[in-house]
């Protein structure tokens, strides 16, 4: 189901994100059902709200799970910059785990910055990854992710 109708959702690209324990914390207080998409069993609390779906280990399954699931009343937790444009393109609002949305001005950007870093690391150029995750990381997060489930339940 689509549309203002729809049900709030959190869908969470779940095998490397470093922010789990805050979303079940900010969902359970919002009651907005979560639902962990990975690769391989993992626990989650048990709640009835907190949901786990295992995919296959195919190449971007998790991926396509999520982008098949997302919709605009979708909060989508990913630090992959292709599924966060395929959310977008569904109509959800993309959030990366350190509290950084991603939004329709700024995904192309974002893509192309990845492009160009693949081809260095191609080239065999030594360049470094992403900056370690934070403290501030994850408090910018839970309120990014705080403030945007408040925003849509109001909607």
């Amino acid at each position: 189901m689509t549309g203002p109708a729809a049900p709030l959702q959190i869908l969470v690209d779940a095998d490397a994100c470093p922010v789990k324990d805050e979303i079940y914390k900010v969902a359970l207080r919002h009651k907005v059902p979560v639902t962990i998409v990975c690769n391989s069993w993992f626990r989650i609390p048990r709640d009835p709200l907190i949901d786990r779906v295992v995919v296959s280990d195919g190449f971007d399954a998790a991926d396509d799970w999520i982008a098949e699931a997302s919709h605009e009343r979708s909060i989508v937790i990913t630090s992959d910059i292709l599924l966060a444009d395929r959310c977008l393109k569904s109509g959800a609002t993309v959030i990366a785990p350190t509290g950084k949305p991603f939004t329709h001005s700024s995904i192309g950007s974002a893509i192309a910055v990845r492009a160009i870093m693949n081809d260095l690391r191609a080239g065999g150029d030594q360049i470094g990854g992403p900056a370690p995750f934070s403290k501030a990381d994850r408090s910018r997060f839970l309120q990014v992710l705080d403030t945007e489930l408040t925003r849509m339940a109001r909607s």
